[in-house]
C-alpha cells in the first residue's frame, strides 16, 4: 500500500505542477505525506456532496480537476461550502489534491481525453503551449573544459532534437578580459588584458528547462563569470512534434454527419441539464474536429483558422459564438462554410479525464507492486439541474 507522497509524485511527474497558470493553485491541498493511501476517488469539483460520497466510500485521496480555494484564503471555518468540505474531509483522514490548468495541456490530460472520447484519432495540439518553446544556448569555454561543460548541460536535458539527443555545435574563436579589482580570475591577472582561445557552444532545450540548464553550465564552468547568451527560438506551430497545448485537432475514423456527431457527443459524455447545443447545418459533413475543454470561446480563432469542421467546447457566450458562426472563411463557398459549434457542459467535458487518471495510477501502482482502490465519482455536479 502506497503513502500519500508516492501518490503526489506520480501524478505530479504526469501534470507537473510548475506547468499551471500563474492564477491557478493547484497541488496537494490537505493531508499528511506520510499517511497511507487505501482508495483513491477521482471528480471534477470538489463540492460537499463529493466530499460527502468520499468519505462515505472510505476515500484515503480525493483527486479534483477545479480547486477548492482558488483565491488565497486567512482560514477555513466550517461556516462556509468550502470549510465545511474542508472540514469533512479532514475530519475523516481523506487528503485532497487538485491538477486543474497543469493537467489540461499535455498528453493524458482533459483536452486530449475529450478528444478520444468522442472518437478524435491521433489528436494533436491545437495551440501549442508557450511552456514547449525552445531556448538557444551560446556559451563560450576554454576548449579543455568543453567536453565537461557539453556534458553537463545535455545531462540537465539541452540537447534534444526529435529522436536525437546530446545535440551541440561548436566553434572556435578569441575570448578577450580583463579581470577586475575584486574578481578571482580562473586565468589570467587582475587588472591585465588577457586572451585566450575558447570554443562557442551551442545547444537548443526546453525553455522549462532554462533555469536548471544555465545552473548546470555555470557549475561546468571553470570561469567565475560566464560569458553566455539564451535565446527564444520562435516557434513554427507545428502540432505534429507538439505533446503539450490548449485544445486538440483531429479526425474521426470515417466522415459523419454533424448531427450523427452531435449524437455520439452525448452517448460520449455523461448526461446532464445542459444537454448538448448545437450551431450548424444538421447535415452538413463532419470528418476533422476541434475539442477544447472548459471555457472554450478563447479558442474560438485558432479553430476559424483550422480545418476543423466542428468545434467542440463549453461555456460558449452568445456573441462570440455569433460572430464565429458569422465569419464565412471562403472555403467551401457557402453560408454555413465557417465551423459548425458544439457546446455541451463543463462538468461534462472535462470528467471525461477522470477514468483516464484512473487507469494510469492503477497501472503504475501495479508496476511498482502496489494496488489501490479506485472510484471515479459520477455524482453530476455541474450547476444547471433541469430545464423547463
Amino acid at each position: 500500500m502506497p503513502v500519500l507522497r508516492e501518490v503526489v509524485d506520480l501524478l505530479d511527474g504526469w501534470y507537473d505542477p510548475a506547468t499551471a497558470e500563474q492564477w491557478d493553485a493547484v497541488g496537494l491541498v490537505l493531508g499528511d505525506p506520510e499517511q497511507r493511501v487505501e482508495n483513491v476517488m477521482l471528480a471534477v469539483d470538489p463540492a460537499p456532496t463529493v466530499a460527502a460520497e468520499a468519505v462515505e466510500w472510505g476515500a484515503d485521496l480525493l483527486v479534483c480537476h477545479h480547486p477548492l480555494f482558488l483565491r488565497g484564503v486567512h482560514g477555513f471555518a466550517a461556516t462556509t461550502p468550502k470549510g465545511r468540505t474542508a472540514h469533512l474531509l479532514a475530519g475523516h483522514g481523506v487528503a485532497l489534491l487538485t491538477a486543474h490548468t497543469n493537467a489540461d495541456l499535455p498528453a493524458d490530460g482533459v483536452n486530449e481525453a475529450l478528444a478520444r472520447a468522442v472518437g478524435i484519432v491521433d489528436p494533436e495540439v491545437l495551440v501549442p503551449a508557450d511552456g514547449d518553446g525552445l531556448d538557444k544556448l551560446v556559451v563560450f569555454v576554454p576548449h579543455e573544459n568543453a567536453d565537461a561543460l557539453r556534458e553537463a548541460i545535455t545531462s540537465a536535458g539541452a540537447g534534444m532534437i526529435g529522436d536525437y539527443d546530446t545535440c551541440t555545435f561548436t566553434g572556435s574563436g578569441e575570448g578577450r578580459f580583463r579581470p577586475g579589482a575584486g574578481a578571482h580570475p580562473a586565468i589570467g591577472r587582475v587588472g591585465e588584458v588577457e586572451t585566450v582561445p575558447e570554443a562557442r557552444v551551442e545547444t537548443v532545450l526546453p525553455r522549462r528547462l532554462r533555469a536548471q540548464v544555465v545552473a548546470a553550465m555555470r557549475a561546468a564552468h571553470p570561469y567565475e563569470e560566464p560569458a553566455y547568451d539564451v535565446y527564444e527560438v520562435a516557434g513554427i506551430g507545428d502540432r505534429r512534434t507538439c505533446t503539450r497545448g490548449h485544445g486538440r485537432i483531429g479526425e474521426l475514423s470515417e466522415t459523419t454527419t454533424l448531427h450523427d456527431f452531435a449524437d455520439r457527443v452525448a452517448e460520449a459524455l455523461p448526461t446532464t441539464a445542459h444537454g448538448v447545443r448545437i450551431s450548424g447545418d444538421p447535415d452538413r459533413p463532419v470528418r476533422t474536429v476541434a475539442v477544447g475543454s472548459g471555457a472554450g470561446d478563447y479558442l474560438l480563432d485558432a479553430v476559424r483558422a483550422s480545418e476543423a469542421d466542428v468545434y467542440l467546447t463549453s461555456d460558449l457566450r452568445h456573441h462570440p459564438a455569433s460572430e464565429f458562426r458569422e465569419h464565412a472563411r471562403g472555403r467551401a463557398g457557402g453560408p454555413d462554410d465557417a465551423p459548425a459549434l458544439v457546446d455541451v457542459a463543463h462538468w461534462a467535458a472535462e470528467w471525461t479525464w477522470l477514468p483516464v487518471v484512473e487507469a494510469k495510477l492503477r497501472e503504475a501502482l501495479a508496476d511498482r507492486g502496489d494496488t489501490v482502490g479506485t472510484r471515479v465519482s459520477t455524482t453530476v455536479t455541474d450547476p444547471w439541474t433541469f430545464r423547463a
